[in-house]
């Protein structure tokens, strides 16, 4: 939720020097957001953007990407990544614009009566039936449909994945709370809330799922996968909000409240992840982040975790006394081609880079990237290319442990 676009602005460039978002990189593409008139069933007088990638599948996938207060979807495709990836990975971005102005800028309505029920009407009802244009105007896969929202979008995004479970198959709310926590129009918008302030939040997994599964009664098929983010400096929408979330969720999929497995796949960013086999929920906290999600490679990992990109990299190290190798084999696992791509990880301290193959990598040491030769440029479905590096070392002979292509995290075997 935002509160005016010159805070924005400031917010924005105190998030670029502190490292913690950047601008989308050009995109070298003919495809342009467009604005959709005539969509369907519109009680929440929406307005929807369209994003689609000039290469795409047969059947492509599709994220409803949702912006904050104060915002709009053209905003949120110009500040965010998912069009870069959507470029990248073949998929198709909906961006949709709220019109609900309650004093705090245009919200996605997830207070009324109307929004908490399936079918109700207002915004829920507007979404879906962008969501329904788009797969039959271009033959959208309907079992990729996908969620990601910030703030006022990530409440939204909980919202439809509640009320529409059998039409999305994972989401991604960035500061967001959990479905019907806004008891009403009085209860909008915070901080002066009972859901952030008050004891509108301090609810049992069980009720917090319970609000979910009388949403659609009797619904017994598979629901969304949930992955959920909060910054622990955010005043705005309290970190608690994430706890009550992950409540919220690991009930309705009937998960124990301790994680299957914790780690730190980023500086900064705590993980924990619940579910056995596919994780069905999981959740970042990120240090020292305010009310300022998504940042940097954040919609990397939400597609990832959707399973619209998929990579994989293997590596192995041949070493000597000061010296090593290091081939790594970068397999495309997913449906579409990688065209032209960039492999990001960080090289174990000691180590430096004299010399490399199939690749350019940039810088020697610390964070590095490793750049496409024009004849490995594309990588196909399915299909690997080998890489490799020649290094010094100062005893540490330990290979990278996480990798990122294009932005997108790759599974390490």
């Amino acid at each position: 939720m935002r509160f005016s676009k010159g805070f924005r602005m400031v917010v924005g460039a105190a998030l670029v020097l502190a490292g913690l978002t950047v601008a989308p990189a050009p995109r070298a593409s003919a495809a342009a957001l467009t604005e959709v008139t005539s969509f369907g069933s519109n009680p929440g007088g929406m307005r929807m953007h369209l994003y689609v990638p000039d290469l795409r599948p047969a059947n492509p996938g599709v994220v409803v990407a949702m912006h904050m207060c104060g915002s709009s979807g053209p905003d949120f495709y110009a500040t965010s990544q998912f069009a870069t990836l959507a470029d990248r990975l073949g998929f198709i971005v909906i961006y949709p614009s709220a019109q609900q102005n309650v004093g705090f800028g245009n919200c996605f309505d997830t207070w009324s009566a109307a929004s908490k029920v399936r079918g109700g009407g207002s915004d829920p009802v507007s979404i879906a039936s962008m969501v329904n244009h788009v797969t039959v105007n271009y033959s959208a896969n309907p079992t990729k449909i996908y969620l990601a929202g910030s703030s006022s979008g990530a409440v939204m995004a909980n919202h439809m994945a509640a009320l529409y479970p059998e039409v999305y198959a994972a989401g991604a709310a960035f500061m967001g709370v959990p479905f019907n926590c806004f008891a009403n129009a009085a209860d909008f918008p915070p901080p002066n809330s009972s859901c952030t302030g008050g004891t509108g939040a301090n609810r049992t997994p069980l009720q917090w799922g319970d609000t979910v599964r009388a949403a659609y009664v009797g619904y017994n098929g598979p629901r969304p996968r949930m992955q959920l983010w909060h910054g622990t400096a955010d005043t705005l929408l309290p970190i608690g909000l994430l706890e009550e979330s992950i409540e919220q969720w690991t009930n309705v999929f009937g998960l124990s409240q301790t994680p299957t497995a914790t780690d730190i796949p980023h500086p900064g960013w705590n993980r924990r992840r619940y579910g056995a086999g596919t994780m069905r929920v999981e959740a970042y906290t990120v240090q020292g982040a305010g009310h300022t999600l998504p940042g940097a490679g954040m919609a990397g990992r939400a597609v990832h975790f959707f399973g619209l990109a998929s990579c994989q990299v293997a590596s192995s190290v041949t070493w000597w006394t000061g010296g090593l190798t290091n081939s790594i084999t970068i397999t495309n696992t997913g449906s579409t081609t990688v065209n032209s791509w960039d492999l990001a990880f960080t090289l174990p301290t000691g180590q430096t880079i004299t010399s490399g193959w199939n690749a350019t990598f940039t810088p020697s040491s610390g964070q590095v990237t490793a750049k496409n030769e024009s004849h490995n440029a594309a990588i196909g479905a399915s299909s690997a290319t080998t890489i490799g590096f020649q290094a010094t070392h100062t005893g540490n002979v330990g290979k990278p442990t996480a990798f990122t292509l294009n932005g997108v995290p790759c599974t390490v075997v």
